[in-house]
Formats: C-alpha cells, sequence, structure tokens
C-alpha cells in the first residue's frame, strides 16, 4: 500500500507530527501511525479528512491502492464463501443429527445416539470455527474499508454510518459466533422435536 507513505510525505512537507495531524482529523496519534505503516487503512470520512488538510485530491492520495485493494478484495471474497459454504453445511448436519438424535431416543435406540451426538457437536465446532475465522479475516484485512474506497474511488455511494453497521463492526467476533450458535441450537432443540414427533407417529403407524 501506497497510502502510507503518502500521508507521511504530505505531512512532514507540512511541518506536521503525527500528533498534529491527529489532532486535526479527529483521530488518536497511534492511528496515523498505523497508516504511516501500513498496519491499517483510513476509511472514507478520514480520507476526505487527510485530502482538505493536506490540500489534495483523494484520488491522488489512494493513488496505485486501489489495484492491489481490488486483489485483496477478490481473493477475500473467494475465502470468504468458501467459508459461508462451510458454515452453512456445517449446521445443516447439525440440525439433521439433532433431529436423528431425537428419532433415535425416541425410538430407544439408547446405543446409537451418542455417535450422533458426538457427530453433531463436531459439525457445531466446524461451523463456529469457520464463523469466528471469516469474522478475523474481515478484521485482520479491514476489508469492509477496503470496499468502502474501492466504492468510493469508482463514484458509487457508501453508507457505513448505520447502527446496524457500527454494531457490527464494534461486536466481537467471539460474541458473534455465540451468537450464531444459540441460534443454531434453538434451532437444533426445534429439530429434535420434529425428531421425537416424526417417531411418534411412526410408531403410531407400526
Amino acid at each position: 500500500m501506497e497510502l502510507g507513505s503518502h500521508i507521511k510525505e504530505h505531512r512532514t512537507e507540512l511541518g506536521l507530527s503525527q500528533d498534529d495531524l491527529a489532532e486535526r482529523i479527529y483521530v488518536s496519534r497511534q492511528t496515523i501511525s498505523n497508516w504511516e505503516c501500513g498496519r491499517t487503512y483510513p476509511d472514507v470520512q478520514s480520507l476526505l479528512l487527510l485530502s482538505n488538510v493536506f490540500g489534495v485530491t483523494v484520488d491522488s492520495l489512494i493513488k496505485g491502492d486501489v489495484e492491489t485493494m481490488a486483489q485483496v478484495m477478490n481473493e477475500a471474497v473467494k475465502k470468504y464463501n468458501a467459508l459461508s459454504t462451510i458454515t452453512v453445511v456445517s449446521a445443516v448436519v447439525f440440525l439433521v443429527l439433532s433431529a436423528w438424535a431425537a428419532f433415535q431416543f425416541e425410538w430407544g435406540w439408547g446405543m446409537h445416539i451418542a455417535p450422533t451426538a458426538a457427530f453433531a457437536a463436531v459439525a457445531l465446532v466446524v461451523m463456529l470455527m469457520a464463523f469466528v475465522y471469516m469474522e478475523r479475516m474481515k478484521k485482520q484485512h479491514d476489508l469492509v474499508t477496503y470496499r468502502e474506497v474501492l466504492a468510493f474511488s469508482r463514484g458509487e455511494q457508501v453508507d457505513r454510518d448505520t447502527l446496524e453497521g457500527r454494531r457490527e463492526r464494534e461486536m466481537n467476533p467471539w460474541v458473534k459466533g455465540t451468537r450464531n450458535a444459540v441460534q443454531i441450537i434453538i434451532g437444533a432443540i426445534a429439530g429434535g422435536l420434529v425428531g421425537v414427533g416424526i417417531g411418534m407417529l411412526a410408531k403410531m403407524l407400526s
């Protein structure tokens, strides 16, 4: 990424310290340091403030970075889609096995419940790990910010200042994973009830 060197170059030309620049665009000195070192990337609002302070256009600031960001996004999207598929498949397997375990219990197949429950637990763990990795990947590569900058550079509307968006960005990945796990467990309970119902119906018809 070339933006970091551009920020440092313009800041030095104006005789500003990192603290001075941070104060002008309402961020911390550490944030400026992270930008200049390439550890993180500024969002669209920060880019607009930087361009105003430096007296240059946003396009000139991010020149050379747009193509790199597009490549990062494309690679991340492929990985993200693969992880999404793993998450969905694991969730479906977990729900099906939960219903099957309930059916086995209803029919008194006690010796078969333990293996089914074990496979269901494995599916649940795989789903949680895939989901948490997805969230970490987005945070590690700052993918939301990249998408915003790409949209801005293409003249597309950027809207990230929504209450839902802020909550999602601030939420810990493990909290998100736990939230989804609770939803899946509720689904598993519903699946179990369905399995019991099917088992009872099968007994009545047999």
